[in-house]
């Protein structure tokens, strides 16, 4: 039977929707798991069965109604299990991301009000265990991976996943069939934290509905079969990826596969062969990077053979992306290239089943746009918030451009407000934030979503996005200008992996930037410049000459007014852990700018070198403070009036 057959999704809820699957095709393939390197199936029957026999044991857990069950844990069958269990309860899911410090996930614990957490192994329950005191609502922690708990034998407060299992299996379908039916599409289901740029992140209360209408919205626009294969390794409390494994896997009856770690995915995604795919321009600009060291150390016929059959597929693609048809000449080059280059290619990286790739949350450069469609991956942009389950707007087949991310989904209205703000309402836009009701009240106004974010709508309806309406700066003389339009631009560079972009009230634009250590460090060696650690690395005067090349190539594509005068290379990765970034890799710029002042301070006064106490926290949360000297930067060609803000002084801080 067709998976097609469970009509229109958003009259239904996760769980029934489920069912329905489970009803109609009952032996398709709804889950792969790769574990020891055997990739195992969970079919749609045993899918329900498993999701049965975790509502019943919530429930004999004393899990009622309303009540929160959070996950914490890697991209694995038991995460889905535990979400769409709960929810047929009429509980509500809560992700925290598995990346997250013990402090982290106290926070989100303590403000969701979860019961009950499945915490996947022996790290995750360290966590819990660690700010136990403080986590007086959480009644039961269970746990999936049984290595390393044996210690905690005879802890009433633990429970292992298979004997949650046990513990529904007599009730198990008499339980989720009587509670599924009680709910409703606008009932909240799930808690899907913001990036929490500027705070800690809010709850955002996601409905059944809000998620089911969009993934319902992308099969229309982007049509997937029953069965199709997608990858799911981004972190699964992160909308990106609740959208994909739960909300349009369950829409369009695709199958979601797991990889055995996230260390092994991109090899895993080689085995898989997807059909469609999901990744933040980081993944993209990380496989492009290591196709470049890869074709950098080879021999130089190869290289020269490489460039030249890349060349013939990108000037195809810039055919198709400026709405053209690639001339007969060009066609032939194409095809040349494609058996030569891009074919071979495509297999290696496991692409030659995928019909749509998506990238979103920050900007992807038009070279990296160019390089992947030349190699024939259909690659769009797309742009949405946590709030409206992550796809809002969408590129359209035969429509990719890289200066927009595509028009709105099906159902939904867009509208630029005189302020510059984009708003937009749909079915996905969600409840509001969890005991934030001024927030709420703030963001979702009749229904209308006010995304915060400044953008243009073109005349035939693409959205172009052009920065947060608060990160929107202006240097002394009120020229306004983007940090984000600019950091984006630095990190088209291949060796740039990180920037931050200060100039709001001075003259000149600066930043700080981060090497990437795997092409910057590749750089280094195949000239024999030595060094010991990234510090090292980022403080050669070499890797700083080639950062200077890459900042004079991207001013060249920005205003006059917009270009980097004077940066410095830290002398450490920025990183979540530190608070420098949010868990899904948004930089936190106020932060930053007040941690490393007395080097922003340096930027603008006229120093050549700023000497600072460096803090390193490591794994075991062991921190070291090492001394060490930062250079400042001029870009030549952009000199300008610098405004004093102080004396010239050697400065300690950061």
């Amino acid at each position: 039977m067709s998976g097609f057959e469970v009509g229109d999704v958003t009259t239904l809820t996760i769980p029934q929707l489920l069912a329905r699957r489970a009803e109609q095709t009952p032996q398709a393939v709804a889950l792969r798991h790769k574990e020891y390197g055997i990739w195992n199936e969970t079919t749609y029957a045993t899918y329900l069965d498993r999701a049965r026999h975790v509502a019943a044991g919530l429930q004999a857990l004393g899990v009622r109604r309303g009540e929160k069950v959070a996950v914490l844990a890697d991209n694995i069958p038991a995460w889905v299990f535990m979400e769409i269990g709960a929810q047929a309860l009429g509980a509500v899911s809560v992700g925290v991301y598995q990346s997250s410090v013990a402090e982290e996930v106290r926070y989100v614990l303590d403000y969701t009000d979860a019961v009950v957490v499945l915490a996947e192994d022996e790290e995750q329950v360290d966590k819990l265990l660690e700010r136990r005191a403080e986590l007086p609502r959480v009644r039961r922690v269970i746990y999936e991976d049984p290595r390393g708990m044996s210690k905690h034998a005879g802890d009433d407060w633990f429970l292992s996943f298979e004997e949650l299992l046990e513990l529904g299996k007599a009730e198990a379908a008499t339980v989720f069939d009587r509670e599924a039916a009680l709910g409703t599409p606008d009932d909240v289901c799930h808690f899907s934290l913001t990036s929490g740029t500027t705070g800690n992140p809010k709850a955002a209360m996601l409905s059944h509905r809000n998620l089911l209408y969009m993934g319902q919205a992308l099969g229309q626009v982007d049509p997937l079969k029953p069965g199709d294969d997608y990858l799911s390794f981004l972190p699964m409390a992160w909308i990106g990826e609740q959208m994909m494994t739960v909300a349009v896997a369950l829409a369009n009856g695709v199958t979601v596969n797991f990889p055995e770690s996230t260390e092994t995915a991109m090899h895993d995604l080689v085995e898989i062969g997807p059909h469609f795919m999901f990744a933040p321009p980081r993944v993209w600009e990380g496989i492009q990077s290591a196709m470049f060291i890869r074709m950098q150390e080879s021999y130089g016929p190869n290289r020269a053979l490489y460039r030249k059959l890349l060349k013939w597929s990108t000037d195809a693609a810039d055919a198709s992306l400026s709405g053209k048809k690639a001339g007969g000449m060009t066609a032939f080059k194409r095809w040349l290239a494609y058996w030569g280059l891009t074919r071979p290619l495509l297999d290696q990286l496991g692409f030659l089943r995928l019909k749509r790739a998506y990238t979103g949350g920050a900007a992807l450069g038009p070279d990296v746009f160019r390089f992947y469609h030349g190699l024939g991956v259909n690659l769009k942009q797309i742009y949405g918030q946590t709030e409206n389950i992550g796809i809002a707007y969408v590129h359209r087949d035969g429509d990719v451009r890289f200066d927009t991310v595509g028009k709105i989904l099906p159902g939904g209205e867009v509208r630029i407000t005189e302020e510059g703000e984009i708003i937009s309402r749909s079915p996905a836009v969600c409840v509001g934030y969890y005991k934030r009701d001024e927030a709420s009240a703030e963001t979702i106004r009749e229904g209308w979503l006010h995304s915060g974010d400044a953008g243009r709508l073109t005349p035939d309806g693409h959205l172009q996005v052009i920065d947060r309406l608060s990160d929107v700066m202006k240097t002394a003389a009120g020229e306004t200008f983007s940090p984000q339009f600019i950091e984006n631009r630095l990190k088209f560079s291949p060796y740039i992996k990180e920037a931050v972009a200060f100039g709001d009230g001075q003259s000149e634009v600066t930043a700080f930037l981060n090497v990437d250590p795997l092409t910057a460090g590749q750089w280094a060696e195949k000239r024999q410049i030595a060094y010991s650690t990234y510090m090292d690395l980022s403080g050669r005067p070499e890797v700083a000459e080639l950062i200077l090349d890459e900042v004079r190539q991207a001013n060249e594509r920005l205003e006059p007014h917009e270009r980097i005068a004077r940066f410095v290379l830290l002398y450490k990765l920025l990183d979540a852990d530190d608070d420098e970034l949010t868990r899904t890799g948004k930089v936190r710029r106020k932060l930053i700018r007040e941690k490393y002042a007395p080097i922003v301070a340096a930027l603008y006064d006229g120093s050549e070198r700023v000497r600072v106490e460096a803090t390193f926290k490591y794994q075991d949360g062991q921190t070291q403070r090492v001394e060490t000297e930062v250079v400042v930067h001029r870009v030549p060609g952009s000199e300008r009036a610098v405004p004093r803000v102080g004396p010239r002084a050697e400065r300690v801080g950061a």
